[in-house]
C-alpha cells in the first residue's frame, strides 16, 4: 500500500480552502474541507468554485497515487453535478480512477456532507 501523497498541503489556495488530505492510495482518495465564511457565495452557502476545487484536488491525488512518486497528472477535463447546496459543516470527496491508460487516467468522485451526496464528478486527466 502506497503512502499519503499530499501534493495540495505545500498550496496557499488548498490552506485557504482548508483542505486536508486523509487518504491518497491505489488509485483512490479522500479529501476534506471544512465550510468557512471566506468559502460562501452570495446566497450564503458554499461556494460551487470551493466544492469544485475540493472535487479536483481529490480525483488529482488519486491519479497521483498511482504514480509512486512526483506527481505526473493534470486535469485536462472535467464535469460536475450539483446535487445539493451546503450550508454549514464539513463535506469530504472520495475519488477513484475508473482507468489509468497509457496518457490520460478517467476519474470519478463523490462529495457528501454526511449521509447526503452533495455532488458528483468525472474527469479526464493526462499524464505529464
Amino acid at each position: 500500500m502506497s503512502e499519503v501523497l499530499d501534493v495540495s498541503g505545500g498550496s496557499a489556495f488548498s490552506r485557504l480552502l482548508g483542505l486536508e488530505v486523509i487518504q491518497a492510495t491505489e488509485g483512490k482518495a479522500e479529501v476534506h474541507m471544512k465550510m468557512h465564511d471566506g468559502l460562501r457565495n452570495v446566497h450564503g452557502k458554499l461556494h460551487g468554485g470551493a466544492l469544485f476545487s475540493l472535487i479536483d484536488t481529490a480525483m488529482g491525488q488519486a491519479c497521483h497515487s498511482l504514480s509512486g512518486t512526483v506527481p505526473g497528472s493534470v486535469t485536462l477535463e472535467s464535469k460536475i453535478n450539483y446535487i445539493r447546496p451546503v450550508s454549514d459543516g464539513d463535506v469530504v470527496c472520495r475519488a477513484w480512477v475508473l482507468n489509468a491508460g497509457k496518457r490520460t487516467l478517467v476519474v470519478e468522485a463523490d462529495t457528501w456532507q454526511g449521509e447526503k451526496l452533495v455532488a458528483k464528478a468525472q474527469a479526464t486527466f493526462i499524464r505529464t
